[in-house]
């Protein structure tokens, strides 16, 4: 009886599971929640299948072959995606949600958080998956061309931190961004991991830097690294390996070609003809030089919690050599994070961030592109007395050996000779608590130390020499130096924020509090070295253990109390802060903050306190009800925001109010006839302060087309006042520092974004493309041009671009002696045909130092980015591509009046006689004119770079499940692949100082970077 039951109920049980398997057909409408009306190209896919179809015009759709037990699936780009369960139903209708994840994305800001959308100014949010896979040691090189108004240059050294300025250059005395890292406040991120970092946070405009203080005016930076987080134990590995190779050459003769120059110029100075029996190599020294550079990254996270706790540590190590030979950089990285929940309202945590980095030996390109091709490599040298053979470089001929050795130095002498080893710890403790219902408190106690330690050993050097017997030393003693620098800060944050919502329409978040930073620096330097006829005991060449200071007498010791050899400085800093953010109803925006700051630096003149602070609007207008009716625009906010920003920059000292001494010479006093030495002040102390940026912008956020395509375009407006300059003595008036500089930065941004997907196919892809036009001016810098900063061919006036190239602007070639009568006659250089011809600037007939004019500038007209992503089925395509226009580089590695350096080939196409070339003048080093700065010299800076590129496939679930793993994504990427430029350096990108940069004096070159890697997670 028992098995009969048993039976009917498994002949049940298997008709009803029967039915369940059969396919029914499911139709409805598919609505948008917000308005009512129909969505349309929404796709319905049964989950887990291709099964699937798209609404038509009216929303509807019918959908075949579907199990009754199924869940379909009901998404579109801008909306929430909705799964329904059929449970045997036929009719499914759907109303769903606007995916308003965007506009409410938490972003993080100066000492808090806040909705994106409450916010009036331009905050740039870059996530970690943007920057985890690249091959950068340091995180901010990944984001060139990435965010509009930030120009970054990046450098092909290996480990080097790239150059980073925001809307602009702000002031002569500085342009760098302040980075704050988990809070703390940092002057650069070098000891950070990439895959440690969670999200970076740019921001641009008034209403959010104001807040920041005397730290505010060249933009900020938030680095928020990873933490702990709810949930299981998670353990990620992202390793990636590969090489680096550089395609870019500099264009040089080859010995033949360098015979030929060569021997015309010395025709052309009435010299002999040069004797090349010894000379007979055709060596590349940029091959000899070059490498193919291994670099790998590697990194491995864990993270966990418990009911209260969590904890996160990440490890990372980073090796990367040198595209020349012997260099080679090197990090180990540590972040720690736990915090734990003492009850619900009370909580403590602290976070750390570790690094001990080697740094490379790092060698210069000017001797390669500069050594003759026509000198050997090395060569086999016999002793006469001891008939042993050693290997020895070979010199260089002898019209270069005043200013240049044999490259290979460097490299086969020197290489590793210079030891540098980097150690900072960066951290801190937080206990946070929650307080009538509405408020939070929260203590952070920040510490950053670093130390800096560096040594090398310049070894005595020898040289075969065919001129001269036996073997030549081109130096008389071994050298060994020491330098150790050490860096710290400590910052208290005690904040309090009050946040509430009134009857549904009223939002207000108010932050107020005071927080304290102080830093302090110290280096100290020292250096040894043996004459030859001292050296009893040579410092092994191969064993860096031995070269310390110590290892050498010191009859050879230089004076270790120059003040080039020690530096210290201290500063303090303590600031009210006052913050308040309020919404109505999600339509009007209202940001203010105030801070006001108390430093050190001004103490000594009474100017010890300053005020800074900014307001914000933002209205959105289609949260209106007359926008409710179309269907065009999604979302649209018109914002603009005012403030006063302020920088730290102090001119030439640390301690401008405190200026240092200098000799003045000595006089003889008293009976005994004493020598009494006399000093002076270097400069006059006024009545100093901050200088301020006064700096405004107005802009559109909207969002298209069902949220398909978002753009933004901002106006900023920045105005750099009470700029600190030293004004030289004039008149009887001795040197002063003063308040005296105007600066104007002003342009354009526009970024644009569009998100879309191809029907039910599972293809999405993304276009974005971002654009600055920078519009640089110096208002005012002293009293006149006489007060204009000098800087070679840079220079520094108002009515100019700061930094602007300075020289005579060329107008062809002297072809003959009657070309230079019938020209303006050039009272500042004797010319004679072939040589350059100058343009008479200001129209008076002559040629002399007033027409003088602006021949480029470093800063360009317009930076952009564009970046194409891709995906289909696990796979993801991405490309990135970035650029600047209308920007001049100043070539400044290829002149010389003393030895004679290799040539470009350009240079065969020189003037040899009338009518032969009206650009490149004369092969005679001799003549001044054609070393004078001018256009001859400026290349066009543009150019267009394939930034990234990077194909990866993520594993599907059904596999993971089979090896345990959670996710297994691998991919390739190609950093640098192609760079389209004009300029004859090695690359375009070329860096510097406020007051110089755009220079190329022998420009590092920039490689291709070839990676492979894989990110997985158990």
């Amino acid at each position: 009886m028992k098995l009969k039951t048993i039976l009917i109920l498994c002949f049940l049980l298997f008709l009803v599971g029967l039915s369940a398997q059969q396919p029914i057909t499911v139709s409805g409408t598919v609505t948008e929640g917000a308005t009512g009306d129909p969505a349309i190209g929404v796709t319905v896919l049964v989950k887990g299948t291709t099964n699937g179809t798209v609404t038509g015009i009216g929303g509807d759709y019918t959908l075949s072959n579907v199990p009754a037990n199924a869940t379909l699936m009901f998404s579109y780009i801008g909306m929430l995606t909705v799964e329904e369960s059929v449970n045997g139903r036929s009719v499914i209708n759907i109303s769903m949600l606007e995916d308003v994840q965007a506009l409410d994305e938490v972003v993080v800001i100066g000492y808090g958080t806040a909705r994106k959308r409450d916010l009036t100014g331009s905050i740039v949010s870059v996530s970690a998956g943007e920057i985890a896979d690249r091959p950068s040691a340091n995180p901010l090189a990944s984001l060139q061309g990435k965010v509009a108004g930030v120009q970054i240059v990046n450098t092909g050294r290996a480990g080097q931190d790239p150059e980073i300025r925001i809307r602009g250059t702000n002031s002569i005395n500085g342009y760098k961004p302040l980075y704050i890292v988990d809070g703390l406040f940092s002057d650069n991120i070098s000891h950070i991991n990439p895959s440690d970092v969670e999200s970076m946070e740019i921001l641009k405009d008034p209403s959010s830097l104001a807040i920041f203080g005397v730290r505010g005016a060249n933009g900020v930076i938030i680095i928020s690294t990873k933490k702990a987080k709810a949930g299981q134990t998670i353990v990620n590995l992202n390793t990636s390996f590969g090489f680096k190779e550089i395609y870019d050459r500099i264009d040089l003769t080859n010995a033949a070609q360098f015979k030929e120059l060569y021997d015309e110029q010395r025709n052309n100075q009435g010299a002999q003809p040069y004797n090349y029996s010894y000379w007979g190599a055709d060596t590349d020294w940029q091959d000899e030089m070059f490498q193919s550079g291994f670099i790998t990254n590697n990194n491995i996270s864990i993270t966990g919690s418990g009911d209260r706790s969590r904890f996160y540590m990440g490890l990372g190590y980073t090796s990367e050599e040198g595209s020349i030979q012997t260099e080679k950089f090197s990090k180990i990285t540590v972040n720690l994070s736990s915090e734990y929940n003492v009850t619900d309202f009370l909580k403590f945590g602290f976070q750390v961030n570790g690094a001990k980095s080697k740094t490379p030996d790092a060698k210069g390109v000017g001797s390669i592109v500069r050594a003759a091709p026509i000198a050997p490599t090395f060569y086999d040298y016999t002793d006469p007395l001891t008939d042993k053979t050693e290997r020895l470089l070979h010199t260089m001929p002898e019209f270069q050996r005043a200013q240049l050795w044999n490259p290979l130095v460097e490299t086969y002498i020197r290489g590793n000779h210079n030891l540098g080893v980097n150690h900072r710890v960066a951290g801190n403790i937080y206990g946070e608590l929650k307080l009538l219902e509405n408020f939070t408190f929260k203590t952070t106690l920040s510490l950053d130390y670093a130390i800096n330690e560096a040594r090398a050993f310049s070894p005595v050097v020898y040289f075969y020499n065919p001129d001269i017997p036996g073997k030549e030393n081109v130096q008389d003693r071994q050298s060994i130096s020491q330098v150790k620098s050490t860096e710290y800060a400590a910052q208290g944050d005690h904040i309090l924020t009050y946040q509430n919502t009134f009857d549904d329409v009223h939002s207000l978040t108010v932050m107020g509090g005071i927080t304290t930073n102080y830093r302090e620096f110290s280096l100290l330097e020292g250096e040894r070295s043996e004459l030859l006829d001292k050296i009893y005991f040579s410092v092994p060449n191969d064993n860096y253990d031995k070269w310390w200071l110590t290892a050498l007498n010191s009859d050879g010791a230089k004076n270790q109390y120059d003040t080039d050899k020690n530096h210290q400085w201290r500063r303090f800093t303590m600031s009210y802060l006052l913050r308040g953010l309020y919404s109505y109803d999600n339509r009007y925006l209202l940001n203010g903050s105030f801070r006001r700051d108390g430093s050190s630096v001004f103490r000594g003149v009474g100017n010890t306190w300053e005020n800074f602070y900014s307001f914000g609007t933002a209205w959105v207008v289609s949260e209106e009800d007359f926008m409710k009716e179309q269907r065009v625009i999604d979302y649209l906010k018109l914002k603009g925001s005012w403030g006063v920003l302020g920088t730290e920059n102090t001119g030439r000292s640390v301690y401008p109010t405190y200026p240092e001494l200098t000799s003045v010479g000595s006089a003889v006093f008293g009976p005994n006839e004493n020598i009494i030495p006399g000093y002076t002040k270097i400069y006059n102390v006024q009545d100093l302060k901050w200088e301020k940026t006064y700096s405004w912008e107005a802009g559109i956020e909207i969002n298209l087309l069902n949220q398909r395509l978002r753009i933004e375009p901002v106006y900023y407006n920045k105005r750099t006042k009470d700029i600190i300059v030293l004004l030289d003595s004039r008149g009887g008036a001795f040197n002063s520092l003063e308040n005296l500089g105007d600066i104007e930065n002003k342009g354009l941004e526009l970024t644009a974004l569009w998100n879309d997907k191809i029907g039910e196919s599972g293809f999405t892809y993304s276009v974005g493309a971002n654009l600055t036009s920078i519009k640089n001016k110096v208002l005012s810098l002293g009293r006149d041009e006489g007060d204009a900063i000098y800087e070679g061919m840079a220079r520094t006036v108002a009515g100019y671009p700061i930094a602007y190239f300075y020289g005579y602007q060329v107008n062809g070639i002297y072809q003959n002696n009657e070309d230079i009568r019938q020209s303006e006659p050039n009272n500042v250089f004797a010319v004679k045909p072939g040589d350059l011809k100058f343009k008479d600037v200001n129209g008076d007939g002559k040629i002399d130092q007033d027409d003088r004019t602006m021949i480029g500038k470093p800063t360009p007209d317009y930076t952009y980015g564009l970046n194409v992503n891709l995906a289909y089925r696990g796979f993801d395509f991405g490309v990135d591509m970035m650029g600047v226009y209308g920007n001049e580089v100043y070539r400044d590695w290829d002149t010389s009046s003393f030895a004679q350096f290799n040539y470009l080939t350009k240079r065969m196409n020189r003037w040899n006689g009338e009518g032969t070339s009206n650009w490149e003048p004369i092969l005679d080093p001799s003549r001044a004119i054609n070393r004078a700065y001018s256009s001859y010299y400026i290349e066009d800076g543009s150019f267009f770079r394939l930034r990234n590129l990077q194909l990866g496939y993520t594993f599907p679930g059904s596999f993971l499940d089979k090896l345990y793993l959670k996710s297994l994504r691998i991919y390739a990427n190609v950093q640098n692949l192609k760079t389209w430029h004009k300029n004859t350096g090695y690359t375009p990108e070329i860096g510097g100082s406020a007051v110089r940069s755009g220079i190329d004096g022998g420009t590092y070159p920039m490689p291709a970077i070839y990676t492979f890697g894989l990110n997985l997670t158990f």
